[in-house]
């Protein structure tokens, strides 16, 4: 019997050992993470082109005559940083070139950014910049604020709508803002 008993106990034994190593046999699987696309990073630098008009009420704005209208071809490099999530600050140089029938000139600004991310695709935001207008013989120095709304269209391209008002610096008793400047526009973001 004790025989018997043996015998039972080492094929036992192999069975429960195979069965062992039969489990190690079987790969285990992980199922595959579930990707969630993350939001618009609007940090970093952006280079861009633009285009619109500018438009002057009843009082001069740096030698531009008195209710005309201008065409606006431009472009504009900045940076953006995020301290805390949703505000954003940047700063901006833009580069325009303004024509009409009368004259064209250029003109200059370095402006600060602030706004609020308000989706992961959509910043709206306030500037404000001064800078310089020149033309043949005439230098001016100019200012401008005002906001725009920024939409992203890809993960490294967005699309820009601005208004600004402006102003020079000629020391005349006029308004705050004797013109304003509409454009639209394409950035890059790197």
């Amino acid at each position: 019997m004790f025989v018997r008993s043996l015998s039972l106990g080492v094929a036992a034994a192999a069975l429960l050992a195979g069965g062992a190593h039969a489990a190690d046999l079987i790969i285990p699987t992980t199922p595959q993470p579930i990707y969630e696309a993350a939001g618009f990073d609007w940090e970093g630098l952006y280079v861009g082109v633009r285009a619109g008009g500018q438009f002057v009420g009843s009082t001069t704005y740096a030698g531009y005559p008195v209710n005309s209208t201008s065409g606006v071809l431009g472009a504009a490099v900045g940076v953006n940083f995020i301290p805390v999530d949703p505000f954003l600050i940047g700063a901006e140089v833009t580069g325009d070139y303004i024509w009409n029938n009368a004259f064209s000139t250029g003109e200059f600004f370095a402006n600060l950014r602030a706004g609020a991310v308000v989706t992961d695709s959509v910043l709206v935001y306030a500037i404000g910049g001064v800078g310089t207008n020149n033309r043949t013989g005439f230098s001016q120095g100019v200012y401008q604020l005002g906001g725009g709304v920024e939409l992203a269209v890809t993960d490294s391209v967005t699309v820009r709508g601005e208004l600004v008002g402006q102003g020079d610096f000629d020391g005349a008793a006029d308004s705050f803002f004797e013109g304003a400047k509409a454009t639209v526009g394409v950035f890059y973001h790197f």
